[in-house]
């Protein structure tokens, strides 16, 4: 069976090695890497295969491949590389470099066992915005699409000023440049392709808890109210069940609260959100940008547009606006296993109208009748007003179906 040795190179190419394992990729037949770190071997007398694409029929090849193999692999290919992809389907032997991540955070002098790490390279930077907001340290992974500018111009949209940036480009090589920006700076600067952002906190961030005031979004003038209220999404949020990487719609949004407070716990995952409303749509990006969540937000009334949705961990139904049964009929068909379906309604005859829904379509249910007052000054005494009661229906898929 042949030998397959993964090694990670610096941008710097043979002296970042080791003697031993460059004499490991001179002994090899077959030299596997990207087109850059290829270069670094003009003078190699076996095969080369460059990297381009998909990695699942370069898999395929080497599981028949009797020659022995070297895959060189930029830094260490274990931290957001193909090291773990490559490892999962086949066997080979790991011998890493430094990552770029080190190596920027040795030229800060910081230490970086408290980081928060974070990748855009080769993937949306959609979802950015959450997995950084509050972070004492991030750093980044870009590349030439999300380039240092436009993550500078990226997080400037969500009022993020309390950020400055470390950027290090072609990291260890000869043409190694370490510069710190603030973001206003750095989204108009040119840099190299090659680059590590490293974002610092030097101010406050604003704090919301799970559970934010109503009064902090901005809804609909004259007429406030469509809004799910704080206690009311206290508690259908909780019934949601969120894992840090959850993918979550929101349907009938409004104001976006719901997928606001969402958002802040699937930090890793992704909400979709549809509204029907003009005028709640722009007040419901208004409150993504303040609140520093980004959210795909769609203009629709479901069920139409969400076919264009992923499969969902959860689904939260703050309003239908008619059509449930169409609506219920995508949700429960698409929800993921062990997935949870959260619907307000206000009316009995929702209330049994969902139920009848779930039932026929094998789901089990759970129902909450939230009956909430609020305490309201009267001169120098205190009296309480009632808000509506609310109907908070859990819904999940019965076992084994």
């Amino acid at each position: 069976m042949a030998s397959i040795k993964m090694i990670g190179i610096g941008d710097e190419g043979k002296v970042s090695l080791l003697p031993l394992y460059e004499k490991w990729i001179n002994e090899s037949e077959l030299l596997v890497g990207g087109k850059r770190q290829l270069s670094f071997f003009p003078e190699f007398a076996g095969e080369k295969i460059a990297i381009e694409g998909g990695l699942s029929s370069l898999v395929e090849r080497l599981r028949t491949e009797t020659r022995n193999v070297v895959i060189l692999a930029s830094g260490d290919p274990l931290f957001y590389g193909i090291g773990s992809y490559l490892s999962s389907k086949i066997d080979l032997d790991i011998y890493p470099y430094l990552s770029s991540i080190q190596l920027a955070f040795a030229r800060m002098k910081e230490r970086w066992q408290d980081a928060n790490f974070t990748s855009v390279h080769g993937r949306s930077i959609k979802g950015l915005a959450q997995r950084v907001d509050g972070k004492k340290t991030v750093a980044i992974l870009t590349d030439t699409e999300n380039s240092p500018n436009k993550i500078a111009q990226y997080l400037l949209s969500f009022g993020m000023t309390e950020y400055e940036a470390f950027v290090g480009e072609n990291l260890g090589s000869d043409k190694e440049r370490c510069r710190w920006f603030t973001l206003d700076e750095m989204k108009d600067e040119k840099f190299s392709p090659l680059n590590v952002v490293i974002l610092k906190k030097k101010g406050e961030s604003p704090h919301w808890p799970i559970g934010i005031d109503d009064a902090e979004f901005i809804q609909r003038k004259p007429e406030k109210g469509l809004i799910t209220k704080k206690e009311i999404r206290t508690l259908s949020i909780s019934a949601l069940k969120l894992k840090e990487d959850s993918t979550v719609w929101d349907i009938g949004t409004c104001t976006g609260s719901v997928a606001i407070e969402a958002a802040k716990i699937a930090r890793e995952g992704h909400v979709f959100a549809i509204e029907k409303n003009e005028g709640d749509l722009e007040n419901c990006r208004q409150n993504l940008a303040k609140f520093r969540v980004d959210a795909t937000l769609v203009h629709g009334k479901a069920p139409e547009g969400l076919d264009t949705f992923p499969d969902p961990d959860a689904v939260f139904i703050g309003g239908t606006a008619g059509g449930m049964e169409d609506i219920l009929d995508i949700c429960c068909s698409r929800l993921k296993a062990r997935g949870r379906i959260v619907l307000n309604a206000v009316t009995i005859e929702n209330l049994s109208e969902a139920m009848l829904a779930f039932k026929e379509r094998g789901y089990e249910t759970n129902i909450t009748l939230a009956q909430i007052s609020r305490s309201k000054p009267i001169l120098n005494l205190t009296r309480f007003d009632a808000l509506n009661p609310i109907y908070i229906i859990e819904a999940w898929r019965k076992e084994g179906e």
